[in-house]
Parts: structure tokens; C-alpha cells; sequence
């Protein structure tokens, strides 16, 4: 027995060295994190300014032509004749086919003969009846069947006409769908007609701003086909009706379009100026962090300024809520009074344009915001600036081609 207790004993002891070297190592290295201090983190930021904006309303509408028409043919018939090329100006009125007529035209002369024939009589009747030689009513008679003749003849002349397809309007014509010898039958299409200087844009707003558009007001149009150029225009019409699934109003602009290079169908862009120019504080939308609570940027200061305004806002709240007893601290490690950190700040957020938002209330011009690694802060961590890259901040970003 006397030997098995001697054994528990270095057993015991040999544990407590162990033990005591492991707590000594886990003390050593505390209190090397301590020496070292709090890691700062690595993040970019860019100094709170002003900048006037615009107030504008923005809208994606679809392009139309002043007039435009699908071209066919309201008879059926052959085509006998092709008198455009596709993609050629034309000027109205002029005959674009001509469908196989030879037919109807002699139709019209027999037509025309016979109303000659009820001229010819009707002027001898005329003359017979003025010498009592034939009745009142047989002269009636003459005349009617004149007047008979006569609307046969337009009546066939209008049904040649139908025959010759000419331009309704002045514009450019598209790319042919027929040839000749081609049988048609009524509503083919031939070709499309666009008029295409100047050119509508039809686009919806929501109702709240009805207030701020009127007629004769001047938009501008950007397309994503020609990314560097400005379409300019007005507005010439606004839907007298709010439509009730959407309610939002349709309105039409017309737009200068001298090289025809907006096309039916194509949609763009719209920029409606509203207001005289206004001062905005403006950050990257990238600063902002948005919460179910409220929209918050960090701002950095100082660790000392954040002390400093910590213990005050701790005085308040225990004047308000009579608490006597004494501060004992956060427990956090002490940063030199000079270290950069961040504090959230909450802010509200007003309009966007492009990269940039507004920001209404929360934010003093010259402060400096964190806009990106916001992920890793809180109030209080101590932050290293690297403003190496930063956010895009853009009032007109362009997605870039790879």
C-alpha cells in the first residue's frame, strides 16, 4: 500500500506541472494579443460633399413612328409591276406596284362609251323636250340612266385605282416581301412605310407624377445602340385616363431623330427634367447599408472623439433613468485617443441617380464615410484606409463589355 501511494503522488504531481506549463503557455499568449491590440481592419472611404442635381422623373418607353403603315393590297391580283427598292425615301402618292389590270381597264371603256351614250341622249332628249316632242317623264328617265353610267364608270375607276398601291405618306420604305407574277390575295403585305423624323416615345409614369409634367415639356432620350448620343425632344400628348391595374398614365414625346437612327420598336431611356437644380450630399450607393431598421453608413473619427461622445450619451441615459451607479466600462481593450475607427450613424436616404444616392439627413459636408468593408466593422473597430480602389460612382454607368 505504501508503494501504490507513493506512485499516486508522482502521478499527481506530474499532472500539476502539465497543467501549470499549459495555463502558463494560454497566459503567455493573452497576453501577447493584448500587447499586440485590437486587428484593425483594411477599408476604403471617400469625404461627404455637395452636388447639384437635377430633379428629373425616368421612364423606359418604346419607340413608334409619327406614321407608320404595313403596306398591302385591298383587291387580289397578279403583280405586273415593282416600282421601288427596298429601303428608298418616298414621297406620297408615289406607285409603289402594280397589280395586273388590263382586264378592268377595258371594263372602264365599255363603261365610259355607254356613259357617253346617256350624254348623247340625255342632250337630245333635252332638246325634244323643250319642243313638247317627248314626256317630262321620259327626259327624267334619260337623265337617271346618265347618272347610272356615270357612277359605273367611277365605280370601275376606283376599283383600278385599288390596283395601283401608292406611298400614303412620305418615309422610308423597308425591305420588300413580294415579286413579280406574284399572286396576292387581299391584305398581302408588300412593304412597310416608317416616317421616322421626328419619332414618338411612348412611356408610362406612375400617377404620383402627374403634378410635374406638361405638355411642351422637354425630355431626353438615350438608347443602349447609340450609348453616346442625346436624343432630344418634348412632350406632345398625355393620356387623359389612369389605367386602373397599374396606376400609372401613358405619355407620348416626340423626339428629333434628323439620321434616322432611332427605329420603330426600339426602346430607350427618358430623362424629364422637373425642377430647378438642388444641393444634395451625395455617397456611392455601395456606403450605405440598408436595414430593416434604417439605412446606416460609418463615419470614422477618432477613438478618443468616440469616447468622448459615448460617455456622454451613458450620462444621459442614466439622468434619464436616475442610475447613481458607477461606470465600470465596456471591459474592452483601451486604443491610443488617436486611432482611426469607425462609427455607424444612421441616415436617411433620399432620390438615386446612377451609383449615387442622396442623403437627406445624418451626414455633415466633409465627413469622411466608409464605402466599402462595412461587413467587417462595428462602432469602435479600429480601421486601417486603403483608398486604392473604390465603388463605382457613376451618375450614368454603362455596363462594360468583356
Amino acid at each position: 500500500m505504501k508503494r501504490w501511494g507513493i506512485l499516486a503522488l508522482i502521478v499527481i504531481a506530474l499532472v500539476v506541472v502539465i497543467g501549470g506549463i499549459k495555463a502558463f503557455g494560454v497566459y503567455q499568449m493573452v497576453q501577447g494579443f493584448k500587447a499586440q491590440g485590437v486587428p484593425k481592419q483594411t477599408i476604403s472611404t471617400a469625404k461627404v460633399a455637395t452636388e447639384d442635381w437635377k430633379p428629373t422623373l425616368t421612364a423606359i418607353g418604346s419607340l413608334r413612328a409619327v406614321r407608320g403603315a404595313d403596306l398591302a393590297n385591298e383587291l387580289a391580283g397578279v403583280v405586273d409591276d415593282i416600282r421601288f427598292q427596298s429601303g428608298d425615301e418616298v414621297k406620297a402618292g408615289t406607285l409603289l406596284v402594280q397589280l395586273r389590270n388590263a382586264d378592268d381597264i377595258a371594263r372602264l371603256d365599255a363603261l365610259k362609251a355607254s356613259a357617253d351614250l346617256a350624254q348623247t341622249i340625255v342632250d337630245r332628249d333635252q332638246q325634244q323636250l323643250a319642243a313638247h316632242a317627248i314626256s317630262q317623264a321620259a327626259y327624267d328617265k334619260s337623265v337617271a340612266d346618265l347618272k347610272t353610267a356615270k357612277a359605273q364608270a367611277a365605280e370601275q375607276q376606283a376599283l383600278i385605282d385599288k390596283k395601283s398601291i401608292r406611298a400614303p405618306f412620305a418615309g422610308q420604305l423597308g425591305i420588300r416581301a413580294v415579286d413579280v407574277g406574284q399572286y396576292l390575295a387581299p391584305g398581302t403585305k408588300i412593304v412597310t412605310l416608317q416616317q421616322l423624323d421626328p419619332i414618338f416615345v411612348d412611356f408610362t409614369l406612375p400617377q404620383q407624377a402627374l403634378a410635374q409634367v406638361a405638355v411642351g415639356q422637354t425630355v431626353s432620350a438615350h438608347s443602349d445602340t447609340y450609348p453616346d448620343l442625346v436624343f432630344n425632344g418634348e412632350i406632345s400628348a398625355i393620356d387623359p385616363k389612369v389605367d386602373t391595374d397599374t396606376r400609372n398614365v401613358q405619355v407620348r414625346a416626340t423626339l428629333k431623330n434628323p439620321k434616322r437612327q432611332l427605329l420603330p420598336g426600339m426602346y430607350a431611356n427618358v430623362t424629364i427634367e422637373v425642377g430647378k437644380p438642388q444641393p444634395y450630399i451625395t455617397l456611392p450607393q455601395a456606403a450605405i447599408a440598408f436595414n430593416p431598421y434604417g439605412e446606416t453608413v460609418f463615419v470614422i473619427t477618432t477613438a478618443a472623439k468616440l469616447k468622448a461622445e459615448q460617455d456622454e450619451k451613458r450620462k444621459q441615459m442614466q439622468s434619464l433613468t436616475a442610475q447613481t451607479q458607477d461606470d465600470k466600462g465596456s471591459g474592452e481593450p483601451q486604443l491610443p485617443g488617436d486611432t482611426l475607427v469607425a462609427k455607424q450613424v444612421f441616415v436617411t436616404v433620399g432620390p438615386t441617380r446612377g451609383d449615387q444616392i442622396a442623403i437627406l439627413k445624418g451626414l455633415n459636408v466633409g465627413d469622411e464615410v466608409v464605402t466599402s468593408g462595412q461587413l467587417k466593422l462595428k462602432s469602435g473597430t479600429p480601421v486601417n484606409i486603403d483608398n486604392t480602389v473604390q465603388p463605382q460612382n457613376d451618375i450614368d454607368p454603362h455596363p462594360t463589355e468583356e
